[in-house]
């Protein structure tokens, strides 16, 4: 009677042991819903798909977001800032964990930018800041250092003297204002260069189109232009042919997009300062990936430039 009671203690004493066990390895390893680290999911609002340069942008965040296992949700604003806020607002409803924007403008992408800081969604700005909110890093070229580039070419091709045209971008851009601001501390390094007209054309290749046709009208003396973009400075080029004076004025532009280096490449423009837009878009989703592990960053990340002429085109 003793075996038995003993072989019965033995017995429940085991089923305890053996559920306790079970009990332990279920609270260290966990329920695989339980555990499972959920993907980083990034929203990503860029300016225009209407526009080269912000396709390669695209392009890149979407191919390191792949290889990273980000989700990435991509918001198109059509060069429209009111646009833009709305579509922030829907990536922000979606419980995005890091919010990647490039603005359409920076000063009316300030209340996105905010409501993201409300809700604690981490900000990151791309190629164009933000004038007001708390964004965690900007990553971008150095757009100043871009037109300083792009004068001492321009004054180095002209001989130190000439009558130079500026084709502006969008007005309250970073992009616009720092290339511009770079630009013209190059020129008045020159005393015989004068920027004889200066003039918005939106970053956009019609535009330019037209701007350079109207100051073609008023002006009969031009040796050259400079673009804030690429778009911009192929579309002088277009006004500039069809006045049949393409030959005889120098056209720098900015962003070394495909058709720009084929444009130098036959001779239609002169140069261009080379970005890489594709590379910004992989470091965005990479600096979403560190906000994400809790690692510090710096305030801003620049990308490298390179002026791009028919000697070093590819």
């Amino acid at each position: 009677m003793f075996k038995k009671k003993s072989l019965i203690l033995s017995l429940a004493f085991l089923l305890v042991l053996t559920l306790s066990v079970n009990a332990g390895a279920f609270w260290i390893f966990g329920d695989d819903d339980g555990q499972e680290k959920e993907k980083l999911t990034v929203g990503f609002a860029v300016s225009t798909q209407n526009n080269p340069f912000f396709v390669d942008m695209k392009k890149g965040a979407e191919k390191r977001a792949e290889e990273m296992g980000v989700e990435l949700m991509v918001a198109d604003a059509q060069n429209d800032a009111a646009k833009q806020l709305n579509s922030i607002q829907d990536l922000l409803v979606k419980q995005i964990d890091v919010l990647v924007i490039n603005p359409v403008n920076g000063d009316a992408i300030a209340p996105a930018v905010k409501s993201a800081n409300d809700q604690g969604v981490p900000v990151i700005t791309v190629d164009r800041s933000a004038s007001d909110g708390k964004v965690v890093t900007h990553i971008a070229s150095d757009n100043v250092k871009g037109g300083e580039m792009a004068a001492e070419y321009m004054a180095k091709q002209l001989g130190e003297e000439g009558k130079v045209v500026e084709l502006a971008g969008i007005p309250g851009t970073s992009a616009a204002r720092d290339r511009g601001e770079g630009f013209n501390n190059g020129i008045e390094q020159y005393d015989e260069i004068s920027v004889i007209a200066r003039q918005p054309a939106g970053f956009d290749r019609a535009k330019g189109m037209t701007v350079m046709e109207n100051i073609l009208q008023a002006h009969q003396e031009i040796d050259a232009v400079f673009a804030h973009n690429d778009s911009m400075a192929l579309g002088a080029v277009e006004a500039l042919k069809s006045a049949g004076r393409l030959d005889s004025t120098l056209v720098v532009g900015f962003d070394a997009i495909d058709d720009a280096l084929t444009a130098i490449k036959d001779g239609e423009m002169n140069a261009t300062i080379a970005q890489q837009p594709s590379l910004m878009g992989e470091m965005a989703i990479e600096k979403a990936q560190t906000i994400a592990n809790d690692k510090d960053l710096k305030d801003y990340y620049p990308a490298k430039l390179k002026l791009i002429t028919k000697d070093n085109v590819q």
